[in-house]
């Protein structure tokens, strides 16, 4: 069997328990084949006050050193990581914090095969420098802003660039990614497109009277979700529904751990005398609780202005809701037929409400769209994981019971 270890700021933890809920989720369907044994490392920003009047940082105080999440071991060893700290330095920094993390973790009897990390900068690269000095290959998931944002500054762009020279195999969860790399300089055939899956057994539909009526939803109803920041357009949604007096529009998220929260604006943005009571805010949610807003809601509006690929969008099409979303990123990659949703022309409320009507013209069987969600399952992901894996160990010539491995592998590709 062989053994990885991942490695990721984006990992869930016990306080935050959407906090890179998609990394766990590719995990633990690739633990469930029984090829590889798994431990993670989840590192998590060092602060002295555990309180919630300090948002993420305080969040982050409250998290467990040591947790066990589904069957599998969860450090969450803390690295200095203050807003005065250059981003330049950040890789350095968690690089030095987490080499005794990963030397004790060998130490302690888990002497894993393989590095599988996520989030390129800073995680991928110093994955990147942690397996040169211990000698593990390893390979890098890219998920968003990481290749999007990073690159534009000349110092994580180099950085971004040797790691990839290094590492043994990297990922992207759209193909819109993979160009972002190329485009900077990363070999294509380095690059392998693994898209994010849905679990379609926790999302799925709902008995809708039952739970529009628990809910309180009695019109028309939109969704938002995600970080209550600008980039993810609950503002533009807000504002659309001027243009569509007909719906009410519920928004689930928090502040998140971005600079630019707009908790206090959304807010009085929906205080506006033509939005009264159309307009609510929930919270952050898990994921049991999230499924009934789902499938209560009549579409799911994803105005977002960057992104890799959404979790959100999959899990809404999994309860048989359609989506109305921007054309950015990995989203054009999924939203290819029309009981999908349909595509904005433009980010503006305008846009979002003339998409909304176009899709309510001609709105698709709820069935059909679950039946779409159906083939977006882990399973074709798994199946690349174990390929890649194969790849880079045989190249290294690391890992033990290599065989079962490359069997798992050849399973899943029949």
């Amino acid at each position: 069997m062989t053994k990885i270890l991942v490695f990721s700021t984006l990992y869930p933890n016990e306080c935050e328990p959407r906090h890179g809920i998609f990394v766990e989720q590719r995990l633990r369907k690739l633990v469930e084949t029984g090829s590889v044994a798994a431990r993670v490392v989840a590192p998590v920003p060092w602060f002295p006050f555990a309180t919630s009047k300090f948002g993420r940082y305080g969040a982050a105080a409250a998290v467990p050193r040591e947790e066990m999440r589904h069957g599998i071991p969860v450090l969450h060893p803390r690295f200095p990581s203050l807003p005065l700290i250059g981003m330049n330095l950040k890789p350095r920094i968690l690089a030095a914090a987490m080499r005794p993390v990963l030397r004790g973790v060998i130490a302690r009897g888990f002497d894993f095969d393989l590095i599988d990390a996520h989030y390129f900068y800073p995680d991928g690269v110093a994955a990147a420098w942690l397996g040169q000095e211990l000698g593990k290959p390893v390979m890098v998931t890219c998920r968003g802003n990481d290749v999007m944002y990073f690159p534009r500054f000349p110092g994580p762009r180099r950085m971004i660039l040797d790691a990839s020279r290094s590492v043994g195999a990297i990922a992207t969860v759209s193909a819109d990614l993979k160009h972002c790399l190329c485009s900077i300089g990363v070999a294509a055939e380095k690059v392998t497109v693994l898209r994010n899956g849905v679990d379609a057994n926790l999302f799925r539909p709902v008995d809708r009277d039952v739970v529009r009526q628990a809910l309180d939803i009695q019109r028309p109803t939109l969704l938002s979700v995600g970080h209550l920041v600008e980039r993810k357009g609950h503002h533009l949604a807000i504002e659309a529904l001027k243009a569509l007096p007909e719906f009410d529009l519920v928004i689930i998220g928090e502040r998140g751990s971005e600079s630019g929260g707009m908790v206090n604006e959304l807010r009085l943005q929906s205080e506006a005398p033509e939005l009264a009571g159309r307009v609510r805010f929930v919270g952050n949610l898990p994921q049991d609780q999230l499924r009934n807003w789902y499938g209560a809601a009549d579409a799911l509006v994803l105005a977002t202005n960057l992104e890799g690929m959404p979790n959100v969008m999959l899990e809404s099409l999994a309860c048989g809701t359609p989506v109305v979303a921007t054309a950015v990123g990995g989203i054009p990659e999924i939203m290819t037929v029309p009981e999908a949703g349909v595509l904005m022309k433009e980010r503006t409320a305008a846009g979002i409400a003339a998409a909304v009507r176009q899709l309510f013209d001609h709105y698709p069987l709820r069935e059909a769209t679950r039946r779409f969600a159906e083939t977006l399952s882990w399973e074709e992901t798994t199946r690349g994981q174990l390929a890649l894996f194969e790849r880079v160990l045989q190249r290294t010539g690391s890992g033990r019971d290599r065989e079962r491995l490359v069997a798992a592998a050849a399973a899943r590709h029949s």
